[in-house]
């Protein structure tokens, strides 16, 4: 065997530092990415923010400056003048206030805004007014943080009363509690505000609610003997329900609608819900008939390098300060670079998607295209896992609403005359056939597949019920409304 020395090319791809971050940018949400972006300002002097330049500051320094030499030369005179220059009038230091006599410009009113009072924290301020004992108060407290967000009482009465023997207990208390005390106590809390709070179900909640009521006792009877058949009631079971209760169609009707004015869940207008708000990345907006796509400009960040920390650095100097600056200004440039290029793809990817999904844009869910990301990673020549990463936690503001990238990427059910539909347009053909339906006798998932057959969609039966469980629409039978 011969040893040799030869040449040899070939391409090779590594994962160099900077093709890591342009990576990791690239999947990151707008929250994540300002969070990142602050996160290199901090720890990267030669990186900054280009900040918006103010309006006094583009004044030309040359009045200024004509207007201080001028005052100076007043000054410096032999002779003062009576009435001297000054910087400031008389209306900036005095503004006028209104008379007593005089209508203010803006009326004082007192702040009545007050902060969120959650269910628990009312009810123990009624508790507090009922003069109850101080054992009777101990089964009060513990019978209200057993509430759930409904109001229900998510425990069993034994439940409660071993946990007041328990704390009395500990006190040094030898009382003895009994379940039937517990239920007085809980009779209290359920005449309290909002009215059925500690129910331990639906029907003991409605019950409760109509005993308040100041409504006719003849309508109010009658929907208190609906509850007496709640399973019935909520199987949809009409006929049997009109025979056991012995009432008329009329009457039951006139029962279900009372029933409806209820509160079913009387904990829940206590329970603040958080709006989730999400920032556009990418805006869609036509403009002389042609869809223009173009990146949300609050969520660009403006990032140059430091040019005073910049000039500092010397070519030829070898200190640990000099080599200091330059790494951190090869790191600087380099994370812009990773950012103007994040920025780049996701415009080139948000653009290829509104071509292919124009029909949406127009005529609404029902028109969507199939789209996999193997179509668009070919179009912009780019792998399937970059157009998956930039299309991860990025929405889009389009005239129909605001969507996530991933929304308009789905799979294609074949159609009897050969071509392709979109399963979120089969979704919306769904909810729509289903909005239009007649109540009393809704549309099964066998009907509503033969109505998208003739359609020109075909669909199995299956297919139906899992694209209807997918928008959480309950089955026909959960729909049927009794009368």
């Amino acid at each position: 065997m011969k040893l040799s020395v030869g040449l040899k090319v070939a391409n090779t791809l590594s994962l160099t530092p900077q093709l890591q971050q342009a990576i990791r940018l690239l999947q990151l949400s707008s929250l994540e990415l300002e969070q990142e972006i602050q996160i290199q300002l901090d720890s990267n002097p030669l990186l900054e923010k280009v900040e918006e330049i103010n309006s006094t500051e583009s004044l030309p320094n040359t009045e200024q400056e004509l207007e201080t030499h001028d005052l100076t030369q007043e000054l410096n005179a032999d002779h003062l003048p009576d009435d001297l220059p000054v910087d400031t009038d008389w209306d900036d230091v005095y503004t006028h206030q209104p008379t007593a006599l005089a209508m203010p410009e803006y009326e004082e009113r007192e702040d009545n805004r007050h902060g969120h009072v959650g269910l628990k924290e009312h009810l123990l301020e009624q508790i507090n007014l009922l003069h109850l004992s101080q054992v009777d108060q101990l089964v009060a407290y513990c019978l209200i943080d057993a509430l759930d967000d409904k109001g229900f009482l998510d425990a069993e009465i034994a439940e409660i009363t071993a946990s007041v023997q328990h704390l009395l207990a500990d006190a040094g208390y030898e009382d003895e509690v009994e379940d039937s005390e517990v239920l007085v106590v809980l009779k209290h809390i359920q005449h309290l505000d909002p009215v059925g709070i500690g129910s331990r179900n639906l029907a003991e909640c409605l019950k409760i609610q109509l005993e308040q009521s100041v409504i006719q006792s003849q309508l109010r009877d009658n929907a208190l003997m609906l509850l007496n058949y709640y399973e019935l009631l909520v199987a949809n079971d009409l006929n049997k329900l009109l025979k056991q209760s012995g009432l008329s169609m009329s009457q039951v009707k006139e029962a279900i609608e009372l029933l409806k004015t209820l509160k079913p869940y009387p904990g829940m207008e206590f329970n603040v819900q958080e709006s989730d708000y999400q920032i556009p990345d990418v805006v869609v907006a036509k403009k002389n008939d042609k869809w223009q796509v173009q990146l949300n400009p609050d969520v660009v960040p403006k990032l140059r390098v430091n040019s005073f920390y910049a000039n500092m650095i010397r070519r030829a100097d070898q200190s640990d300060e000099n080599q200091y600056l330059r790494n951190h200004l090869l790191e600087a440039k380099n994370f812009i670079k990773s950012i103007d290029e994040r920025h780049k793809t996701l415009l080139k990817v948000a653009t290829c998607i509104v071509e292919h999904q124009k029909a949406f844009l127009e005529l609404g869910p029902e028109a969507m295209k199939p789209l996999v990301l193997r179509d668009v990673a070919e179009e912009v020549e780019l792998h399937e896992s970059t157009v998956s990463r930039v299309t991860t936690n990025k929405y889009m503001l389009t005239p129909r609403g605001l969507f996530e990238l991933k929304y308009f990427f789905s799979s294609h059910v074949g159609t009897t005359s050969g071509g392709e539909a979109s399963s979120t347009a089969i979704r919306a053909m769904i909810k729509k056939l289903i909005a239009n339906e007649n109540p009393r006798k809704p549309l099964s998932d066998n009907v509503i597949a033969n109505l998208l057959k003739e359609e020109g969609i075909d669909v199995a039966r299956r297919t139906v019920a899992k694209y209807r469980e997918s928008l959480h629409i309950p089955s026909s039978s959960e729909r049927k409304v009794l009368i």
